[in-house]
């Protein structure tokens, strides 16, 4: 391992996206098996830039969804037990990972606008697992107040929520108001997901499909982090022989542990701060999402916490944020915008310039199936 390390050079997802421009292979330059061997091609969600598509041979069902029902029997699904499936082609169809756990699948469109028909499914069909992404939980919010949500999950062991870290005052919500036992899942640097387990402390990496690293990159060159510093996860693909990712740097900043958990597994679990690239700087001063997020749930408008920075490079004069209310709340949008902006002045010690827009009118600039990006250049 330590040979691997000291020779192999990491990879970057811009250096994929160049190879890709400059030479025209589909590929960028990963494909280790003749075109005709491969059983799909799947593509990641795209928010950074871009999606990136990922060839794969699998027989009875595609590497990420088998590694996820170990994950899924985490969560208490069982043989027999109904999920309601998203129709989606993002990694891969999922159907194929339920089935050979023995689920019985319900297709239904949980896409933005249909979550009072989720609702009725969920009454109808009575399942026992359910995957959420961010759109969707703005969305149950408004239905919240005049739909009972707690009776409508109550037939569900667990569901699953990707594309965004979920608030604190989200995961109140979700578990307290809703009764619902919310278990997040993350992107293992492209070479997979990384689910949180029933301890809900941090999220496991399974190290027989992904050799993890944590390290700290700069001008004269790399080296590990201590365990449960802070770091950049490194991950190497271990079962995907079509295209593997090789010391893959995935500029998530994350905390990574190899000691045992709670629920008794040894695989390593990270706790993730954020991505490098996040942080804004305001004519000096450090602004990191969290207090943003902070300031814009804090207001009874704005609590589900729809908003974005827009800025073109990480060092600005101003601090441009774009912020979603809800319409149904708001009676006075500029006292609202009054105070949001005072909110943010007392956690990030900056005045921002607000652009206020209904929650769904911010929802529909989304260019990802799975994530609402918090960055944006326009």
């Amino acid at each position: 391992v330590e040979d691997f390390r000291a020779r192999i050079p990491f990879i970057t997802k811009d250096m994929i996206r160049a190879y890709r421009s400059r030479t025209g292979d589909a590929f960028a330059g990963l494909l280790c098996v003749p075109v005709e061997e491969l059983t799909s091609v799947s593509s990641s969600s795209g928010t950074t830039g871009d999606p990136e598509f990922f060839a794969e041979i699998w027989q009875d069902a595609p590497p990420l969804v088998t590694a996820q029902v170990r994950d899924l029997w985490e969560l208490g699904l069982r043989p027999g037990d109904r999920v309601l499936s998203p129709p989606g082609t993002f990694r891969n169809f999922m159907d194929a990972g339920f089935q050979a756990l023995g689920a019985v699948v319900i297709e239904v469109d949980t896409w933005m606008g249909n979550m009072p028909e989720v609702v009725e499914a969920l009454r109808t069909y009575r399942p026992a697992y359910l995957q959420m992404m961010y759109p969707q939980m703005v969305e149950l919010e408004h239905l919240a107040e005049k739909t009972d949500l707690k009776e409508a999950f109550s037939s569900l062991k667990g569901a699953s929520c990707a594309g965004q870290p979920l608030s604190r005052k989200m995961k109140e919500r979700i578990r307290d108001d809703w009764g619902i036992d919310v278990y997040e899942y993350t992107s293992a640097a492209d070479t997979g997901t990384a689910w949180e387990c029933r301890e809900h402390d941090g999220f496991h990496l399974w190290e027989d499909t992904v050799f993890a690293e944590c390290v700290e990159v700069d001008e004269h060159g790399w080296h590990d982090v201590p365990e449960s510093d802070l770091g950049e996860l490194v991950a190497t693909d271990l079962d995907n022989r079509a295209a593997p990712l090789i010391r893959y740097r995935s500029e998530d900043l994350v905390r990574l542990s190899r000691d045992t958990c709670g629920c008794g597994r040894t695989h390593a679990r990270m706790w993730v701060a954020g991505r490098r690239g996040d942080e804004t700087v305001v004519q000096g001063r450090s602004v990191v999402l969290r207090d943003v997020w902070q300031a814009v749930e804090d207001q009874p408008e704005t609590v589900a916490g729809v908003f974005q920075i827009v800025r073109d490079r990480r060092e600005v004069d101003e601090l441009r944020l774009r912020v979603g209310y809800d319409p149904h709340l708001t009676g006075d949008v500029d006292a609202l915008a009054g105070r949001l902006s005072e909110a943010v002045r007392e956690r990030t010690g900056v005045k921002p310039v607000l652009d206020m827009r209904t929650e769904e009118d911010l929802l529909k600039t989304m260019t990802s199936v799975a994530k609402f990006p918090r960055v944006v250049k326009t």
